[in-house]
Formats: C-alpha cells, structure tokens, sequence
C-alpha cells in the first residue's frame, strides 16, 4: 500500500468514526430529557403564560395589533 492511499484510509476512518460518534451523541441527548419539577413549571406558567391553546379567532377579528 502506497503512503498517500494509506493516509486517505486513515482519514476515511477517522471521519467515519467520527460521523458514528456524533449520531451516537445526539440521539443520547435527546432521549435524555431532563423533567421540570412542579417549582420550575409554576415559574415558567407564570412567566410565559398557561400552556393552554388560545381562543379561536372570531369572524372578522383583526389579527394585528391596534396602536
């Protein structure tokens, strides 16, 4: 095996391996969801607003706001 065929095989298995760990990675993150405790969630609510749906638009409601 020639030096440069074996320096691009070298490479191809470092970028191969490297793709794997970073599919690994992120799929471990995002099963990995940490829960909000009933304090954090009672904040959030307060801050942002309940997480219910907002009220359907009536017939000719504007939907800008009026300055």
């Amino acid at each position: 095996m020639t030096r440069p065929a074996l320096i691009a095989s070298v490479c191809i298995g470092i970028a191969g391996i490297a793709a794997i760990a970073t599919v690994v990675l992120i799929r471990g993150e995002s099963f990995a969801a940490p829960q909000m405790s009933e304090e954090q969630r009672a904040t959030r609510e307060k801050f942002f607003g309940t997480g219910k749906a907002l009220p359907p638009i009536e017939k000719g409601q504007e939907m800008r706001p009026r300055w």
